[in-house]
């Protein structure tokens, strides 16, 4: 698990890192940002994982969400994989900016030619915590997620999927239902076929629904965002939260968009989310 560093800076009296590996998972180089929180010099700290949207890759939310400053106040390591597997050689993958290069969807594709690379929930749960361990001053046992957008439902379902995995879970601007919208029907579509059973396992929604559950969920949406109501449906998330008993604190703001000033309005109160989640 040698890996390659592409790049740090020094960042908040910490060091912001990308790196790249060769991924089992994937069968593919993959890259990853970390930042490191002046505390991991004395010893491990907590792992705060973040899940990026449609088109971004592992340099986005390190460069516009400004949440190195909260990481460093609470000592947690952000980490950021990319969103997709590259350089597949797959002729339609770069095709469409919604779906292949760039929109992984956090899935395991079981279609074809999809599910020889596209294994986005395998890396992300079972290869890159070890990676991170290996590399990194990472304390065992003590890892949160949140997301944007498509990363939004990465971080949902994911940790819907594997109970005890993450300790503290939240999400900007969420796709809630994805098997009732466009942006999600042409992923699972893709990546998972017609089967809608399939679909089912990755859509936060019916997972609550069938009984999974996650520690408070902290969702933030805003009100002028361009995709909210045909692609994103929050009110679908709180309606399945509500008659599960799930605990979900759903916060929506007039005026912001779908974008990263949004993200970065909110970032102080998702790193102490986490950091509350995290403690111990």
């Amino acid at each position: 698990m040698a890996l390659t560093t592409l790049e740090e800076h020094a960042c908040f009296g910490g060091v912001q890192g990308f790196y790249e590996h060769a991924s089992d998972a994937i069968g593919l180089p993959m890259r990853f940002g970390v930042y490191r929180p002046p505390q991991a010099a004395q010893g491990p700290v907590p792992v705060l994982y973040y899940l990026a949207g449609l088109t971004c890759n592992e340099q986005t939310f390190a460069i516009k969400a400004g949440a190195q400053r909260y990481a460093a106040q609470h000592g947690l390591m952000l980490v950021t994989p990319d969103t997709s597997p590259r350089n597949t050689g797959i002729p339609d993958a770069e095709k469409d900016w919604d779906f292949g290069v760039g929109a992984g969807f956090y899935l395991d594709a079981t279609a074809q030619p999809y599910a020889r690379h596209w294994r986005m929930e395998s890396y992300l749960t079972d290869e890159l915590p070890l990676v991170v361990g290996r590399n990194f001053a990472a304390r065992p046992g003590a890892q949160g997620i949140f997301g944007h957008s498509m990363g939004g439902h990465g971080a949902l379902t994911l940790a819907l999927r594997h109970p005890g995995l993450y300790r503290s879970v939240s999400a900007l601007a969420p796709i809630c239902a994805p098997g009732e919208v466009p942006w999600g029907q042409k992923a699972f579509t893709g990546y998972l076929g017609a089967d809608r059973a399939r679909w089912a396992q990755h859509d936060a929604v019916r997972l609550i629904a069938g009984g999974a559950r996650v520690p408070p969920l902290l969702v933030d949406q805003g009100l002028a965002d361009q995709f909210l109501a045909q692609q994103l449906q929050p009110e679908l998330l709180e309606a399945a939260c509500a008659a599960a008993g799930q605990p979900l604190e759903l916060r929506r703001h007039a005026g912001y968009d779908h974008g990263y000033f949004f993200v970065a309005s909110f970032m102080a109160d998702h790193l102490a989310h986490h950091a509350r989640g995290l403690a111990g």
